[in-house]
C-alpha cells in the first residue's frame, strides 16, 4: 500500500484529493518485433496481463506519488474485474466508488513493438455502463479545490454531465481528451485544464501538428477560444502548455525509452500531484514530463509508473527547460 503522507509541501496542502472518473481495462500486452501485414501471422515473444485503462492508469500514477486518489467507474462481475479492483487498491487508490455491473470488464489488446511504439484495440465493456447516477453519488464527497480528472473512454454524455456537476461544486476539472471525440464546446469552456496529445490536438484544432512551433501557434488559439489552460503532449519532442497569453515549450527528458505504454497517463497523474501542491501550470508540466520520462524506461504501464522519490531525482537533476 502506498503512503499518502508522502509530500514536499505542508500537510495542509494535502487536504485536496483527486477523483478520477473513468475507465478500467484488463490489458493483454503482446511484445513483438513488428505488426503483421494483411494475411500475415506473427509470433509474439511474450504476453503480460496488466491492469490498465486511462482512468485507472492516471489514478495509479497520482496515488504512487503519494496523494489521496479515488476511482469512480465500473467493472464487471468477472475475474478480470476483481483483478482490476485489487490491483489499483494495491497502489493505494480508494475504490469505494467503483461499481460492479452485469457486463464484461473493459479489455484491451496492446502490441508493444521493439521501437517503443504501441498499438491497441479496446473493448469498452463495463466502462460503457458508467452513468450520471455514479456522478450524483459524489454530491457530498466533492469539495472546493478537489481535482477531478476525466477522459473519453466512458460515455460522452456522462463526461459532459460530470464536468458541469463538478464545476458547480468548485472542483478543478482536468479533461484528457483521449481518445479524441466531439465534445460540446460550452462544456469544454468549463474545464480548467484540457490535455491532449498531438493527434488528438489535430482532431480538435483541425490542423496537422507538424512541429512544436505549429503546436504553440494552435494552442494559443485554443486557449483564447476556450478561456482555459491547454496542454499538447508531443511524444518524444515534449509538450506545449498555454495559460492566458503565455505559451511555453517543455522539451522531453532524454532517457533510454523501453516502451511508451502509460506515458500519457503518467503525465496526467503527475499534473495532479503538482496541482495539489500549488505548482503553477508551467512547473506542473515540467514535473509531469519527468513522470512520463521515468515511465517509458520500464515496461508494464502501471508497474512502470514512478514514485515521488524517483520523479524528484529527475526533476532536480538538471534544468528541464533549456
Amino acid at each position: 500500500m502506498y503512503d499518502h503522507a508522502i509530500g514536499l509541501e505542508s500537510e495542509g496542502m494535502m487536504e485536496k484529493k483527486v477523483v478520477v472518473i473513468g475507465s478500467l481495462n484488463y490489458d493483454v500486452c503482446l511484445k513483438q518485433e513488428h505488426l503483421p501485414e494483411e494475411g500475415e501471422t506473427c509470433f509474439a515473444d511474450s504476453v503480460e496481463y496488466c491492469s490498465g485503462g486511462k482512468g485507472a492508469n492516471q489514478a495509479v500514477q497520482a496515488s504512487k506519488l503519494g496523494i489521496p486518489v479515488y476511482m469512480v467507474g465500473c467493472i464487471g462481475r468477472d475475474q478480470q474485474g476483481e483483478f482490476l479492483k485489487t490491483n489499483i487498491e494495491r497502489y493505494g487508490v480508494c475504490t469505494d466508488y467503483l461499481k460492479r455491473v452485469d457486463e464484461n470488464s473493459g479489455m484491451s489488446v496492446a502490441q508493444s513493438l521493439y521501437d517503443g511504439g504501441v498499438r491497441a484495440s479496446v473493448v469498452k465493456g463495463s466502462n460503457d455502463k458508467v452513468a450520471k447516477e455514479d456522478v450524483d453519488a459524489l454530491d457530498e464527497f466533492l469539495h472546493t479545490g478537489d481535482i477531478v480528472v476525466l477522459q473519453l473512454e466512458i460515455p460522452i454524455p456522462v463526461v459532459e454531465y460530470a464536468i458541469r456537476f463538478c464545476k458547480e461544486r468548485g472542483c478543478y476539472v482536468i479533461l484528457n481528451g483521449a481518445p479524441a471525440a466531439p465534445i460540446d464546446e460550452a462544456i469544454l469552456k468549463l474545464v480548467n485544464l484540457f490535455v491532449v496529445n498531438e493527434l488528438e490536438a489535430e482532431f480538435y484544432c483541425g490542423r496537422e501538428i507538424v512541429s512544436p512551433e505549429v503546436a504553440v501557434e494552435e494552442i494559443r488559439k485554443m486557449t483564447v477560444h476556450l478561456g482555459n489552460i491547454c496542454i499538447y503532449t508531443l511524444g518524444k519532442a515534449g509538450s506545449v502548455v498555454c495559460s492566458g497569453s503565455q505559451a511555453e515549450f517543455v522539451p522531453a527528458k532524454e532517457v533510454q525509452a523501453v516502451e511508451s505504454t502509460g506515458a500519457g497517463d503518467s503525465f496526467i497523474g503527475g499534473l495532479c500531484y503538482a496541482l495539489t501542491h500549488d505548482m503553477d501550470i508551467f512547473s506542473a508540466t515540467r514535473f509531469a514530463t519527468c513522470c512520463s520520462a521515468k515511465t517509458v524506461c520500464k515496461t508494464g504501464g502501471q508497474p512502470a509508473m514512478p514514485t515521488l522519490e524517483e520523479v524528484m531525482e529527475l526533476y532536480h537533476a538538471e534544468p528541464i527547460n533549456q
